[in-house]
């Protein structure tokens, strides 16, 4: 079955406390896969006994010695897989909540070219919402706002998705160093993925739950997935618009954040003081704190109108296979 069309394709399994499921896992990934990488990540039940019993001569089991998460164990993964040429990567969580049915769909934008990353995303199904806890859809609709922004990979959904594949073009242009080893992993790589202008796409697919329970919690998702998010974003917007280059973004940036601390400032100031002396603000007052206020939100709604057209539309693979000069305009 020509899936993938001459491209060598992996599945990666990041493997902690999952000996009751992972050899299920591995009977279900299709004959068509070239290499299984299992990364036992310090497991202390029985899933390297389980996964090393594997009757699949595709299955190579990677140990640590340290548990170092979800994204220590990728990274591990993706580094193996790299030193032995494998073209496509795809990660499949041991927990059996991942349906290999459609990892053909998975990575057919990478087969076609079309993208250099594919996740699922489990919110066009709406017979499999309905299965997705509640909380869970909440958190996803919140994150996926925040990741956008942070990455600035706009047509993106459903972030936390860990089903993923990457191209090896795009897998070699990252810093694997610099990815988050934990709860944060998937969130990094759209991040990092982002500032190499790669193109990701999503691919509907449902998910499946069973009594499986997900590492990551709620109060953690909170109180930490808003500041990296801020923390990488900042990053990215100084990066790309005031180091990298300063166009029409830049400009209202530098005059629409101005613009809003002056009028909350002002419009604060005043309403304190006249509520000590207990008179009316006058309106004067207001408008001159309202205006800065509105004019400041619409430059930068316009910034964020012009970011998202700056989504990256052309993949790495597409861009790195063409000649550096048409035929006919060669130097020389």
């Amino acid at each position: 079955m020509a899936v993938a069309e001459g491209l060598r394709v992996a599945v990666i399994i990041p493997a902690y406390m999952a000996a009751d499921t992972i050899e299920k896992v591995l009977r279900a990934i299709p004959a068509w896969v070239d290499a299984i990488y299992v990364v036992d990540d310090a497991s202390p039940d029985e899933t390297a006994l389980r996964a090393r019993a594997a009757d699949d001569p595709r299955v190579r089991l990677l140990t640590h010695e340290t548990n170092l998460g979800v994204g220590g164990a990728m990274v591990t993964g993706y580094r193996h897989a790299l030193l032995q040429a494998i073209d496509i990567c795809v990660k499949m969580d041991a927990d059996d909540q991942m349906d290999p049915a459609y990892l053909a769909d998975l990575i057919q934008p990478l087969v076609s070219g079309r993208a250099d990353y594919a996740k699922g995303n489990r919110f066009h199904d709406t017979q499999a919402l309905r299965q997705m806890p509640p909380l869970r859809k909440v958190g996803n609709a919140g994150l996926s706002f925040l990741i956008k922004a942070a990455s600035g990979q706009w047509r993106i959904f459903d972030p936390t998705n860990g089903y993923t594949a990457i191209h090896r073009t795009a897998l070699s242009a990252l810093d694997l160093q610099k990815l988050h080893r934990r709860y944060f992993f998937e969130s990094s790589m759209l991040i990092m993925l982002g500032s190499i202008d790669a193109v990701v796409e999503d691919v509907r697919m449902p998910a499946r739950y069973g009594i499986e329970r997900s590492s990551l919690r709620i109060g953690r998702a909170l109180a930490e997935f808003p500041w990296q998010c801020l923390r990488y974003g900042l990053r990215r917007v100084l990066w790309r618009y005031f180091v990298g280059d300063f166009n029409a973004v830049s400009l209202f940036l530098v005059c629409g954040i101005p613009l809003i601390a002056f009028g909350v400032a002002f419009g604060l100031y005043h309403w304190i003081e006249n509520y000590r002396k207990n008179v009316l603000t006058p309106t004067g007052t207001v408008m001159l704190a309202v205006l800065p206020l509105i004019l400041g939100f619409q430059l930068l709604l316009q910034a964020l109108v012009l970011d998202v057209q700056h989504a990256p539309q052309q993949p790495l693979q597409a861009r790195l296979r063409q000649p550096p000069y048409p035929e006919d305009r060669r130097p020389g």
